[in-house]
This record gives structure tokens, C-alpha cells and sequence, in this order.
């Protein structure tokens, strides 16, 4: 087992109504690193089966789409906090200007008294194609997103700045970096291309997707390298991952995968992480996971036709599952390999109000048997 830097643990606050801040006091208590915050227009839930025909989660909410801006939770979090770190996870830079994304940065870590970080990544389609964006050309974008965000955070005087994308002429950001430093960046990204971005860029990087110990140490060894190709420490980027997990006894899971949300599940992993693993993806050999998903387009009789060609072993075979202690060891396994920060979400709670009534204590459960895996081998 590792020997490295110890494991800890981060919180995932929904940012949809209604909106449960309640568990703040607990999550601020020092059980937690950080408490990461989703940013969307558009949850990946398709539209067509939030209906009380497929789950009676419907009957509590009309939509799942029903989401609060980001910026401003965190702004609200870190007024009612004092010790955990604020993130979000993660803004794209198409639908907000890096100009606005620095100042908002800076704002929130004078709120936060510095525990702000900013998460980025390069964006997904069903944040930006049913309102216009121009999403082409994500990952240049991204990129030039990013120097203009630090060119303004590491200068003085106005800038100048002619890009692709974005143009400065004399612009300025005076308000000062509080306690002299950029907040943090943390970014999002798979493919080489960001991999390579995140080497030269972050402070701190989460891969997307449900990427196995060796996976995501071949991912980080990556960053690693971009970042001394850019003259960085790749030590002082933090390696971090959202666990997406299914977390119950065999039975529990068997009923989980009889229900379609949970079955939807398998839009949200990429056709890649299937053909690893031997099986063959329902939305085809293209299939780029969440970056691909448009749930407002996705229809009732296309749905049921996932539904029935989607094999339960294969999701299985990429998504953690099983016991609490099966799932920690999946963390202890994903520490090995580098992370060093990891927040469980547990999926299962999808599969209706029974389910989701004990999500919260399962995850409790599996970062308690995951600390305790860890802190022993370290």
C-alpha cells in the first residue's frame, strides 16, 4: 500500500432545489477537505423517464433539472463555513467569459478567507447546445481561457491580449489576490490534450468517468509529465476523483440495476471504458459518455431500447459496487494509485426514495472503512 500522502475526503453538495444546506455544521467539522459544488443548466437524467411511470422520485421533484447557479452556492457555502475548502465542480468556459471567471475566483476567495478553488473544465453538451453556445473548438477554448485567467491574476498593470477567442485591450483586474496568492485551480480533463493543459495549468486535477486504479494512475502520470515539460512541480498538483459508486448487499444492487435511472447510468460512461472491458456500448463505438448527452433529446422508445441492450455486468465492470467496506477498498485501491482526495457519490440513491433515504449513511459508511484502510496502511 501507498505510503504517500494520506487520503481525505470531500463532500458533494447538490446545487438543485431544494436546496439542503443543513448538513454545512457537520460537513465544516474537519471530516472533510473540501465540499465540491456541480455547476449545470441540465442534469444528466433524461427528461423522458422522470416520470412516475419510471420513478417515484418524480413525485418529489417535478424535474431534475432544477439547478442553482454554482458561483453564488459557493459564495452562500463559504459565508456559512470556516474550514472546508469551497470547489467547484466544475465551471466550463463557454458559457462564463475568464474574465468574469477571475473576478468571480477572486471574490470568493476574499469571501472564503481563502479556501476558495476554482474548478474548471472545457464543458458538456447539455449545458451548451440547448442554449446556443458555440461549443466547438472546447479544448482551444479552454486553454485560452486559462491563460487569460492567470495573465490577470499575475499582472499588475492593464492587459492586452488578442486570441482566438478573447480579446483585452487595456483591461484590468485591480482588486488584489487575496493573501497574495491565485485561488487554485483545479481542473477536470481525460484526453491527452487535456491531460497536458492540466500539467501545465492546475493546482489540482479530477478525471471525469469512472476510471479504474490503473487507469487513473496512467491519467496522472500524464499530468505529471506535462507538468515538468512546462517547468512545474508535479508534486504540488493534487491528484482527486469523484467516486461514483454503487453502494449495497448483491440484492440491493441487482434491484438498483432493474431500475432505469440507474440503468442510465450507462449514458454517462463512454463507449471506450466498455471496450476495455469487453463489452460493447448501446449508444455505439463513439460514445464519448457525458460530453455526449443530451437528456432533452433522448426519447421514451430510444430509452427502452438502451434499456433492454444495456448488459448490468457491463456497467458493474467499470462502476465500483458492492459492500461499504467493497467500495472502500476500491478508495484504497485509487489512493495507491495517487489520489489523494476523493468525494463518494453514490449513484444507487437513483434507483428510487427507499434507495436514496440511505445514501447519505452508506457513503458515511464507505469513507469510514476507506479511512480506516488507508490510515492503517499509512
Amino acid at each position: 500500500m501507498s505510503h504517500g500522502p494520506p487520503l481525505r475526503l470531500a463532500a458533494f453538495l447538490r446545487t438543485t432545489l431544494p436546496l439542503d444546506l443543513s448538513r454545512l455544521p457537520t460537513i465544516d467539522a474537519g471530516r472533510y477537505h473540501s465540499i465540491w459544488l456541480p455547476d449545470h443548466l441540465v442534469s444528466f437524467w433524461p427528461d423522458a423517464i422522470w416520470t412516475a411511470e419510471f420513478t417515484d422520485l418524480a413525485d418529489i421533484s417535478h424535474s431534475p433539472h432544477r439547478h442553482l447557479d454554482a458561483l453564488t452556492v459557493a459564495g452562500t457555502v463559504a459565508g456559512l463555513t470556516q474550514q472546508v475548502q469551497v470547489a467547484t465542480s466544475v465551471l466550463d468556459t463557454i458559457r462564463r467569459h475568464p474574465v468574469m471567471l477571475a473576478q468571480s475566483a477572486v471574490t470568493l476567495s476574499h469571501v472564503s478567507q481563502g479556501r476558495f478553488i476554482l474548478g474548471l473544465g472545457a464543458g458538456e453538451k447539455e449545458n451548451l447546445a440547448p442554449y446556443g453556445f458555440d461549443f466547438s473548438r472546447a479544448v482551444a477554448r479552454f486553454e485560452e481561457a486559462l491563460e487569460v485567467i492567470t495573465l490577470l491574476w499575475n499582472t499588475e498593470a492593464p492587459v492586452d491580449f488578442e486570441g482566438a477567442f478573447f480579446r483585452l485591450d487595456r483591461a484590468r483586474l485591480d482588486a488584489e489576490l487575496f493573501d497574495g496568492r491565485p485561488p487554485p485551480i483545479w481542473i477536470g480533463a481525460n484526453g491527452p490534450r487535456m491531460l497536458d493543459i492540466a500539467g501545465r495549468y492546475a493546482d489540482g486535477w479530477w478525471p471525469t468517468g469512472s476510471d479504474g486504479p490503473e487507469e487513473y494512475a496512467a491519467k496522472l502520470a500524464a499530468v505529471r509529465r506535462a507538468a515538468e515539460r512546462h517547468g512545474r512541480d508535479p508534486q504540488q498538483i493534487t491528484p482527486a476523483k469523484m467516486v461514483v459508486s454503487l453502494i449495497g448487499e448483491p440484492d440491493e444492487i441487482d434491484e438498483m440495476l432493474r431500475k432505469p435511472l440507474v440503468k442510465s447510468l450507462a449514458l454517462q460512461l463512454t463507449a471506450e471504458s466498455f471496450r476495455v472491458r469487453g463489452y460493447m456500448h448501446p449508444m455505439g463505438e463513439q460514445w464519448r459518455g457525458i460530453q455526449d448527452i443530451e437528456p432533452g433529446k433522448l426519447s421514451r422508445e430510444r430509452l427502452m431500447e438502451l434499456f433492454d441492450d444495456v448488459d448490468p455486468a457491463a456497467i458493474l465492470s467499470v462502476v465500483p459496487h458492492g459492500t461499504p467496506e467493497q467500495v472502500a477498498g476500491h478508495l484504497a485501491d485509487l489512493h495507491e494509485a495517487g489520489m489523494q482526495v476523493a468525494a463518494v457519490l453514490d449513484y444507487g440513491g437513483m434507483a428510487g426514495q427507499d434507495f436514496a433515504s440511505r445514501s447519505a449513511a452508506k457513503v458515511q459508511a464507505v469513507e469510514t472503512a476507506a479511512m480506516r484502510l488507508v490510515g492503517a496502511a499509512t
